[in-house]
């Protein structure tokens, strides 16, 4: 089945993701957990890392019980189909949130609009462009799945 890409309204990810998980739907709301700083305090806060979109692992059939959710806008769309992401590109996301390596190539010598290949991990053999390097992160553009990705520079080295 694949993994369908829902559009949801602003701020409602989490919610409408457990409203349709209480549905009995396979729904990924991928979420990182930062730390905000106010005036008077610091707290951890849970966001979505998509912000505006779910994944639902559905068949073509079901597609229409997400709209049973508050929240939900509809299905994100390319060339008139409803987008799909790969399986292996979800098992990328949930690889990469639980913090496995981004391992397979070397900072050294990079500056920003080189293009690199990851050689191992499970966004092993993608091509990927260096947009920043900073001295504790790197950010990397996945041109063919379309993706941004900040990554630790000491995970990389």
């Amino acid at each position: 089945m694949p993994w369908y890409v829902i559009r949801t309204k602003p701020q409602h990810e989490i919610k409408t993701a457990k409203l349709l998980e209480n549905l009995g739907l396979d729904i990924y709301c991928p979420v990182i957990t930062e730390v905000r700083q106010w005036t008077d305090r610091k707290k951890k806060v849970t966001l979505p890392l998509f912000r505006t979109y779910l994944f639902a692992n559905l068949e073509n059939s079901n597609r229409n019980r997400v709209f049973e959710a508050p929240g939900v806008l509809g299905f994100l769309n390319w060339l008139n189909k409803p987008a799909t992401a790969k399986p292996e590109e979800i098992d990328a996301i949930r690889s990469w949130l639980n913090n496995d390596r981004l391992d397979g190539f070397e900072v050294n010598n990079l500056k920003p609009g080189d293009e690199v290949e990851i050689k191992s991990g499970k966004l092993a053999k993608k091509q990927a462009v260096i947009k920043e390097i900073g001295n504790k992160k790197l950010k990397l553009i996945l041109p063919d799945i379309g993706w941004t990705l900040t990554a630790n520079v000491q995970d990389v080295l």
